[in-house]
């Protein structure tokens, strides 16, 4: 959609209703719902102001301390939501509905900082000074319940029926039990601009997984949040719930797997060439930046405190920083040929917010280029096994003191976006510690 078939839309009442959005930290969709015609006459030209409390909260929406851009010293005032209309889109499950993401502008006019679309274009930009584009494509898994979110609330998300009730890992019969839900989400997701590839069941009772085409990695990024945000909305308008986030239960927790390639000016495969596994030299120091930063930049990758349940051994969520041909217990897997060929992180979860993750992505690639790293050979066997390897952080604070005290961290991200995404953690880490957890209760009650 562009703006002259909103107009149209808005003259002749098929739209009545545009959600200009943003993405906060969470990597979740915030803003407003405005009135089709004042968004054409107004915000179009003008933006639309928020509070810059938006990349200043928790996940309750609890103003906290700690932020240099938005704290009460300095007022809580606005920043401005400016559209960006290649984003403009219809927004199929809601009636009479388009939605248009924004990039975030001080009262000035200057890019906010904080901002995770402004983090992943810099980066962008970054890459781009060396005649390189990324695409990258995220891979989605959740957990659908039959409890509708209310219910899932009422019950304080105890005993929740999952929408399978055993592991239907590409199984059509086990499928075809939601493939109401599934398809609804793919043709509606296919009418809001993305481009859907496939549904299959995954490994733990009632997960799922929906693949989508890849794209120019900001376009990717924008696909992950306007299909995370929608797909909870359809499943709440069929009574069900699903969740995203990293490890819902003991069973296999939800991936989000980012596949991840460089072309040149021509167009073609920067990473493609005649070295080790096919790649050509960048794409050799690409995979060498990546696990250069892994660590320094796993906050990005895993930014909860539940996202670190995840990395179990055996649990097709890796522990070891190796790469490999097609190897799924690496953290860095390289699929596909030709010019498909790309390397898939298996690091980041479900919650990981797109824009950081990608960005970091980019970021590490930029380190491999610019400091002509070496790559190490391929890990062939059982990355599990591999005693020697560099590890996953097991704890969101492991994760927060590397990003804190990461030189790469702060020369590619700067010392504003180091510190603003530390005291995410931090805020984090502050709520769980003072929290009483079942586990504490069930243990400790009667027996101490």
């Amino acid at each position: 959609m562009n703006l002259e078939d909103l107009d149209v839309a808005v003259d002749n009442g098929t739209i009545d209703t545009v959600l200009l959005a943003l993405t906060d930290m969470q990597g979740r969709l915030q803003g407003k719902r405005l009135h089709g015609r004042y968004f054409v006459d107004e915000v179009v030209r003008g933006g639309s102001e928020g509070c810059n409390y938006l990349l200043a909260v928790d996940v309750d929406m609890n103003t906290v301390d700690g932020y240099a851009m938005s704290s009460w010293d300095s007022g809580y005032g606005d920043f401005v939501m400016r559209p960006d209309f290649t984003t403009l889109r219809h927004v199929p499950w809601l009636p009479g509905t388009a939605m248009v993401l924004a990039d975030l502008e001080t009262t000035d006019g200057e890019a906010v900082y904080a901002s995770p679309r402004q983090i992943l274009r810099r980066q962008l930009d970054r890459l781009a000074e060396h005649g390189l584009t990324a695409f990258a494509g995220t891979e989605l898994e959740f957990v659908l319940y039959k409890d509708t979110y209310e219910q899932a609330y009422a019950k304080n998300y105890r005993d929740l029926v999952p929408a399978n009730q055993y592991n239907v890992d590409y199984s059509l019969l086990g499928t075809a039990r939601v493939e109401p839900l599934l398809r609804r989400i793919r043709n509606e997701m296919a009418g809001a601009g993305l481009v859907p590839e496939s549904a299959k069941g995954e490994c733990n009772l009632g997960q799922h997984e929906i693949a989508f085409r890849y794209a120019d990695a900001l376009t990717a990024a924008d696909h992950h949040v306007v299909y995370k945000n929608g797909a909870k909305e359809i499943a709440a308008q069929e009574g069900m719930a699903l969740t995203f986030m990293a490890k819902p239960n003991e069973r296999e927790g939800n991936s989000c797997h980012i596949h991840f390639s460089l072309r040149g000016e021509d167009g073609r495969s920067a990473m493609l060439g005649d070295g080790p596994a096919h790649l050509s030299l960048i794409g050799q120091q690409v995979l060498a930046g990546l696990l250069a930063t892994m660590r320094e930049f796993s906050l990005l990758f895993a930014p909860n405190i539940n996202s670190y349940k995840r990395y179990q051994p055996g649990s097709f969520a890796p522990t070891a920083l190796r790469w490999g041909v097609d190897n799924r217990t690496c953290s860095l897997r390289i699929a596909g040929h030709g010019q498909g060929m790309r390397v898939e992180n298996r690091v980041p979860g479900g919650d990981v917010n797109p824009y950081l993750a990608i960005a970091a992505l980019v970021a590490g690639a930029v380190h491999g280029i610019e400091n002509e790293l070496s790559l190490e050979d391929e890990f062939k066997g059982n990355a599990y096994d591999d005693s020697s390897a560099p590890r996953v952080p097991t704890t969101l604070r492991d994760a927060m003191d590397l990003w804190e005290r990461g030189p790469v961290a702060a020369a590619a991200f700067g010392d504003d976006v180091v510190a603003h995404y530390t005291n995410m953690a931090r805020v984090e880490l502050a709520a769980f510690d003072a929290a009483v957890t079942d586990w504490e209760l069930r243990r400790g009650f009667e027996r101490m």
